[in-house]
């Protein structure tokens, strides 16, 4: 098989990962979050080692669940760099591609409003999320985000609601399912499965950048209720009715950003967002330690 993609950029997640059994394993110290990180960690592993086999010549690994510190970098492949914590920019909360032509998105969730394993988009507190009268997944965004470096999104996995929703908008994506919850669910194959299935997808020569044209509208409903969503919308500008609130872009970069705003700041915590970063990098690095201190 031909390998038309050498420097490839991976999304991590959790709750599409081998051993994420509950919300609760989501969680900084929830009940389970420790297996959950271990079990993200194996996946990223095994993914990571069969792309450089296959000829890979730079794997780059972004932790983006929650605090960005959920991955046991020495579990995986040293000549992999895996980036912890979140970056300002170029790419929001990304931050440098590093040359990278491919993106592969692993342990995903399927979008709010929809039935997948613990679906949600952005975060629980959204309910549902349409954009242009359709439930939109965290996918499309993040593929969308790094359309102006140029980074193709080639592959996907998650739970098979997620994959459906995913390949839906990006038809050309390797997508790789997991039943986590079937009778003899054997992890380690499972694994195998999704490694090959990652390096089939570099030579994947129907694969394009995704970047969708606007413009758009999206409704926001706030699973807290009416409050909530006035509260929000007040906050950043945007209209609202009842649980509802309303956002208008040109563009799908305009539109991330959006709901970026909506979901995780205030107008204070954005302007001082150089300093909050560091303290929050710092939060999520204290975090993890502290889980492996309970691992030993």
């Amino acid at each position: 098989m031909e390998i038309r993609h050498k420097r490839i950029m991976i999304i991590a997640d959790i709750e599409g990962s081998s051993a994420c059994r509950n919300y609760d394993a989501t969680r900084v110290s929830g009940r389970g979050w420790a297996d959950a990180c271990l079990g993200m960690t194996l996946d990223v592993a095994a993914v990571v080692k069969a792309l450089f086999e296959a000829g890979a010549e730079a794997v780059y690994v972004k932790d983006f669940h929650r605090t960005a510190h959920n991955l046991f970098p020495d579990y995986i492949d040293s000549r992999a760099e895996v980036i912890s914590g979140y970056r300002a920019g170029p790419v929001p909360g990304l931050g440098e591609m590093h040359g990278a032509t491919a993106l592969l998105m692993m342990g995903m969730h399927a979008p709010s409003g929809s039935c997948g394993f613990l679906a949600h988009t952005l975060t629980s507190r959204i309910s549902r999320l349409e954009v242009n009268g359709r439930l939109m997944c965290e996918a499309e965004l993040f593929a969308a985000s790094v359309a102006g470096q140029g980074v193709a999104p080639l592959f996907f996995s998650g739970c098979p609601v997620a994959c459906r929703y995913a390949k839906g908008e990006m038809p050309w994506l390797n997508c790789h399912s997991i039943d986590k919850f079937a009778p003899g669910f054997d992890a380690p194959a499972w694994r195998n499965r999704l490694a090959s299935r990652a390096v089939e997808s570099l030579g994947n020569g129907d694969a394009r950048v995704f970047n969708p044209r606007g413009p758009f509208e999206a409704v926001v409903t706030m699973r807290d209720g009416r409050g909530a969503a006035a509260k929000l919308a007040k906050r950043w500008g945007f209209d609202q009715k009842e649980n509802r609130i309303y956002l208008r872009a040109g563009d799908m970069e305009a539109l991330y950003l959006d709901l970026i705003r909506l979901c995780y700041f205030t107008p204070l915590t954005a302007r001082v967002l150089p300093l909050a970063l560091p303290l929050y990098n710092l939060y999520g690095r204290a975090a993890l330690a502290w889980v492996r201190s309970r691992r030993g």
